[in-house]
């Protein structure tokens, strides 16, 4: 297991990359169609990493206490082929046994990630109501899967959004497994 940090390609105020991607529900998604909400979270995750699992209940909540106020929005851009354990059928077994209601897509191409710069899971971007980024960093201060967090930073955060105040630290690493990137094609 790889462990990273969370890396700044995004910076505060860019905008969201767009993407077209296929949903656990077997639809297509894109950012245009969460333009409606006064923010967006993104997070970069898969199924088998002890980090992202440690993490299932703080996402959770997350989507329960921001539900139609914001949209929330798993990526997996890891290497199915390899993992298979983050598979597209496995992401719909994980979302079931896990209660994921938000929406979980696969980054098969992993162009995404690229885009993102995202290189941990999880790996989280917050974007205000005209999708700028406004925080790209950890859901909690908790920086290992035993670890109980104390600070629930990303709600924190999205509070913030909500309320129109300035996130004054906009960039806070997350820690997790990196993404399992596909061979370079020679």
């Amino acid at each position: 297991m790889v462990l990273l940090k969370s890396e700044v390609v995004l910076k505060a105020g860019d905008k969201a990359p767009d993407f077209d991607l296929l949903g656990i529900d077997d639809k297509k998604h894109s950012l245009a169609e969460y333009k409606d909400y006064k923010a967006k979270l993104i997070i970069f995750m898969c199924n088998h990493c002890p980090y992202v699992q440690a993490k299932v209940d703080a996402m959770n909540e997350i989507y329960e206490k921001f539900k139609g106020k914001i949209a929330m929005i798993g990526i997996n851009s890891n290497d199915a082929t390899k993992y298979p354990d983050d598979s597209f059928d496995s992401m719909k077994i994980f979302a079931k046994e896990k209660g994921l209601e938000f929406t979980y897509l696969v980054d098969e191409t992993q162009e995404i990630a690229k885009k993102y710069g995202a290189v941990c899971t999880p790996d989280p971007f917050l974007f205000d109501n005209e999708g700028r980024l406004v925080f790209h960093g950890r859901i909690d201060n908790a920086m290992k899967p035993e670890d109980k967090p104390t600070e629930k930073t990303m709600i924190l955060n999205i509070e913030k959004v909500l309320s129109e105040k300035k996130i004054e630290k906009d960039f806070d690493p997350s820690m997790g497994c990196s993404i399992k990137w596909k061979s370079q094609q020679t």
